[in-house]
């Protein structure tokens, strides 16, 4: 009998055995390959003309593959005909699911018009989503006070200069110290040696040096305040700016189809030995880093006033990631959607992409091992700054901005008043906000 207990003992420990075995998931037997979602979400980014693109696209392919998730994706440059071909795909229905857009006004029309969807509800559904970001780093929309992007890095605008064309003509590099007139002086020097002295293309881009140059009759404080009426200081800012950029023109300072030239074919100039000096932002940087030997490069300050000093600087969080509600009403997508900018926005691909650029992140490895000379004269230039505005232009929405931005060619060759283009932006601005 006993050794009849024991059988039918063995028996059913082994037939408990193989029910357990098969009760187990799969995933606790042996690692499964990826869940293959076969869910396609649309992601519109401006990295098509950043130089951060290679890690952005190879973090792309990392997702997908982890994932399982598939991404189409279309990225272009952040131009004033990309801010208007994004706000026609809202307008049409043909908006992404995923847009790495700008937080300024020329978000407004998207937040108005409940396109997009804001941190708090997403948090309802998604606890942790951008908790590695600092709140007050995290700009809410001029609309209604909310937050609807999550920041990848920030920005700087500064002066990039070409050691080859300076060195030759013996001249140094201007420091925190130079000042405005002695930065003309220099590019009459380079202009009288038959080099062209600033890289520009007033066509295309002419933000940098609108910025700057009303910066020069501005301070910190005041910058990023847009004109009320053309009496008061800001405008005059405005006016005087565009004066002084007129004054470089006229004395040959840009290319000399700076009026019809391509961004691309000035800075070709820059990068060629042609041009001694190149104004723009830090996504710029890794391309001269790449494209070039750039230890024939450095980062500076612009020359600054008695208004300004040089080591006051264009600086912000100005981008970030944006969850549309087209994604959002989406089972499926609005999934996809989250983990995606979460991935995009974690601390490791952050630091990859910043580099010497400010982050919103609470931690995040600093990525400053291993800089070529040409980006440890960026990452000083920063760290040496004494004060910070954002761009102003940020505060004015698109069509605003044309009376001066699309109208460079009249205001720089005198067909066109610079005040009434100032005034108009006022008037146009203040028809906007009502």
């Amino acid at each position: 009998m006993r050794h009849l207990y024991k059988k039918i003992t063995a028996f059913l420990l082994c037939a408990l055995l193989v029910f357990l075995c098969a009760c187990k998931p799969a995933s606790s037997l042996k690692k499964e390959p990826v869940t293959e979602h076969k869910v396609t979400i649309e992601v519109n980014t401006m990295y098509g003309g950043d130089e951060y693109g290679k890690v952005f696209y190879d973090a792309v392919k990392e997702w997908e593959k982890e994932t399982g998730y598939s991404v189409s994706l279309s990225s272009s440059t952040s131009d004033e005909a990309y801010k208007n071909r994004i706000l026609m795909d809202f307008q049409t229905g043909a908006e992404p699911d995923v847009l790495f857009y700008f937080n300024g006004v020329d978000s407004n029309p998207l937040v108005a018009n409940k396109r997009v969807i804001s941190l708090d509800e997403i948090r309802k559904v998604y606890p942790e989503y951008a908790i590695n970001m600092k709140v007050g780093m995290m700009k809410p929309s001029s609309y209604d006070g909310k937050i609807y992007a999550v920041p990848v890095n920030g920005y700087w605008e500064a002066l990039y200069c070409n050691l080859t064309v300076l060195t030759k003509l013996g001249l140094k590099v201007p420091d925190e110290n130079t000042t405005w007139e002695e930065f003309m002086d220099m590019c009459d020097t380079i202009k009288n040696a038959g080099k062209t002295p600033i890289a520009a293309s007033l066509a295309e881009i002419p933000h940098y040096w609108f910025e700057y140059c009303i910066y020069n009759h501005q301070t910190p404080e005041s910058h990023a305040v847009v004109p009320e009426f053309l009496v008061d200081n800001m405008a005059q800012a405005w006016v005087s700016g565009l004066y002084d950029i007129k004054d470089m023109y006229d004395k040959g300072y840009f290319p000399e189809n700076t009026l019809y030239i391509s961004d691309e074919e000035s800075k070709a100039m820059f990068l060629s030995n042609e041009a001694a000096f190149l104004l723009e932002g830090s996504w710029y940087a890794s391309t001269v880093n790449e494209r070039v030997n750039s230890a024939n490069f450095v980062v500076t300050y612009v020359p600054g006033t008695e208004t300004r000093k040089s080591t006051d600087i264009i600086s912000g969080l100005s981008t970030g990631y944006y969850i549309t509600k087209k994604a959002w009403d989406d089972e499926e997508k609005r999934e996809a959607a989250v983990r995606f900018v979460e991935y995009m926005t974690a601390n490791e691909i952050v630091s990859k992409l910043s580099k010497i650029n400010a982050t919103a992140l609470k931690s995040g490895a600093e990525a400053t091992e291993n800089l070529s000379s040409f980006m440890e004269s960026a990452l000083n230039m920063v760290e040496g700054a004494t004060g910070y505005s954002e761009a102003v232009q940020d505060f004015v929405p698109g069509n605003c901005r044309a009376p001066i931005f699309e109208n460079m060619q009249g205001l720089m060759q005198g067909t066109s008043s610079i005040e009434d283009a100032v005034r108009e932006v006022i008037t146009l601005k203040k028809q906007k906000d009502e």
